[in-house]
C-alpha cells in the first residue's frame, strides 16, 4: 500500500475524502459546495406564475380525453364482438392464468 495520504471522491455527494492507507480511515473531507437552487428570483416567480395556466391546459385536455374515453371504449367492444359473431368457431386466446 502506498504510505502517503490519498485522495478519493465520494461517489453519492461528490465530496473529496482524503484517506489514511495504514489506517483506513477518513482523515478529512472537502464538500463540494452546490449551485444555489434560485439564480434569479425575478425570473423563478414569473416561471411560477405562468404555471397555472399551464396546469389549466393540461387539466382541460385530460378532461377532454376523459369525456371522449367511454366512446373509444365502447367502439373498441363493438369491433371485438362484430369479430367474435364472424368466427364464432375462433376459441378466444387462452390467457397466463388459463395454463395453471
Amino acid at each position: 500500500m502506498p504510505k502517503g495520504m490519498f485522495e478519493v471522491a465520494c461517489p453519492c455527494c461528490q465530496a473529496m475524502l482524503k484517506i489514511d492507507p495504514e489506517t483506513r480511515a477518513v482523515i478529512a473531507h472537502a464538500v463540494q459546495e452546490k449551485p444555489p437552487a434560485i439564480s434569479d428570483l425575478a425570473a423563478e416567480v414569473v416561471k411560477l406564475k405562468g404555471e397555472g395556466a399551464r396546469r389549466e391546459e393540461v387539466f382541460r385536455k385530460q378532461f377532454e380525453a376523459e369525456k371522449s374515453h367511454g366512446k373509444v371504449l365502447e367502439k373498441k367492444f363493438d369491433e371485438l364482438f362484430k369479430r367474435a359473431k364472424e368466427n364464432p368457431d375462433v376459441a378466444p386466446p387462452k390467457r397466463d392464468i388459463d395454463f395453471d
